[in-house]
């Protein structure tokens, strides 16, 4: 099993159900997958996909409701900056990508609602 530092196993089982979901939704979808889990010292990316020809770094996200800000609200400017600093890792690591458009997407789980955002911000 993954883990993270400061992460319970139950959050850890919660986190990769999500991560499975959104994978397999985004491959309905055409996207291909890459990788899951890329860890450096900057974040994490939650998954690495390819779009025809644009690398995209997804970020998930589930809360079983919208109070308090809901997902989306709990993607932080902070958050942000990590998920574009480790693409810039994962972009100087894997040379082959250094060239390629990249797009930044959200998956968010809500309940029962699964929403997709494609360019939901940028570097």
């Amino acid at each position: 099993m993954r883990t993270k530092p400061h992460t319970t196993p139950s959050r850890r089982i919660t986190g990769d159900h999500f991560e499975d979901a959104a994978r397999l939704f985004l491959e309905d979808r055409g996207l291909r997958f890459v990788r899951a889990n890329f860890l450096c010292r900057h974040g994490e990316i939650d998954l690495v996909m390819r779009h025809r020809e644009v690398l995209v770094f997804v970020e998930v996200r589930y809360r079983q409701s919208r109070a308090f800000g809901g997902a989306l609200g709990s993607i932080t400017a902070s958050k942000r900056q990590r998920i574009i600093s480790a693409a810039h890792i994962w972009m100087a690591a894997n040379p082959w990508d250094a060239n390629r458009t990249c797009r930044f997407d959200v998956v968010v789980f809500e309940g029962d609602e699964v929403q997709w955002l494609p360019g939901a911000f940028d570097a």
